[in-house]
């Protein structure tokens, strides 16, 4: 893999460690060579680094493994996650899955989550691009209170705490963006 061919959420090995690309843009300058000006994060340590790459620098390809697994419960500092096809049970240290655990339905269903793994070893717990939480306290709303894009904030059944419009209401469902971690319409 070369330089010149990242772009964001990409994998990559330097020297012995997994890193991913945060965001990357490639920057020319009259009369040198272009060059990848790129935010990289260090999966084992979570550490984000700005770094300027070669675009012909090569680095090693990173294959990934991905299973789909559910959150079935937590023992101590140890999450377990149960995989969709074989129902074998997975711990997971609490550092690892407290974020993607911000995300998890407690209705019926569950949030089915996306284990990346590289050489077996656990690269990152990804949480489906949406997901729809119920609103447990937000403060209630006000007859006349409707300036323009006015927000207030919500916690969700998950623990999150999210910023909403005006007119949602504790019980009601909202659709939440796993990227960003914001609101995006009451489902």
């Amino acid at each position: 893999m070369k330089a010149g061919d990242f772009k964001a959420n990409t994998l990559f090995m330097m020297d012995g460690h997994f890193f991913r690309v945060v965001e990357c843009q490639k920057v020319q300058q009259p009369r040198l060579a272009a060059f990848l000006r790129a935010r990289i994060k260090n999966i084992e340590t979570g550490a984000t680094q700005d770094r300027n790459f070669k675009m012909g620098d090569t680095f090693d390809d990173v294959e990934i493994e991905r299973r789909h697994m559910k959150f079935s419960y937590a023992d101590g500092d140890l999450y377990y996650f149960i995989e969709e096809e074989t129902f074998e049970l997975e711990p997971i240290a609490a550092n690892m899955a407290k974020d993607a655990l911000l995300y998890n339905s407690e209705d019926g269903e569950g949030t089915i989550y996306t284990f990346e793994y590289a050489n077996g070893k656990l690269l990152g717990i990804v949480p489906p691009t949406f997901v729809v939480l119920t609103v447990v306290e937000t403060e209630p709303s006000v007859p006349g209170d409707t300036a323009r894009n006015a927000l207030k904030n919500a916690t969700l059944d998950s623990g999150l705490t999210v910023k909403v419009q005006m007119f949602i209401s504790n019980g009601d469902r909202v659709k939440i963006d796993t990227r960003t971690g914001e609101y995006v319409e009451r489902a």
